[in-house]
């Protein structure tokens, strides 16, 4: 089972008056993840000092912590960078199997 978390996005090039501007903006999306491909979880230092900055989306509080996660893809992985402490999505990963856990399967 699949689980939604937020996933902070990030855009690189802005273009303004049709000229690239090397500048990065931010923005907020839902995403579903297979809680059985997280291979590891640490808190996002980074992206909470951007939101010191002022650099995230304004909606979001500004207690709000960040996770990242490295996710198993095969050969090569992949790292997203969610809303939520690590506990939070510890929890939400928990819930999951442990539901999946408990569907009957015939």
């Amino acid at each position: 089972m699949n689980i939604k978390l937020v996933e902070v996005t990030t855009e690189k090039n802005v273009a303004h008056k049709g000229v690239t501007i090397a500048k990065q903006s931010f923005s907020l999306r839902s995403i579903y993840i297979n809680p059985e491909h997280v291979v590891c979880m640490r808190p996002d230092e980074i992206m909470k000092r951007r939101q010191d900055d002022g650099l995230l989306p304004e909606d979001l509080d500004p207690r709000q912590e960040f996770t990242k996660l490295y996710i198993n893809r095969g050969h090569s992985g992949l790292d997203v960078t969610v809303v939520g402490a690590p506990d939070f999505i510890q929890t939400k990963i928990d819930e999951a199997v442990s539901h999946e856990k408990t569907l009957l399967k015939g």
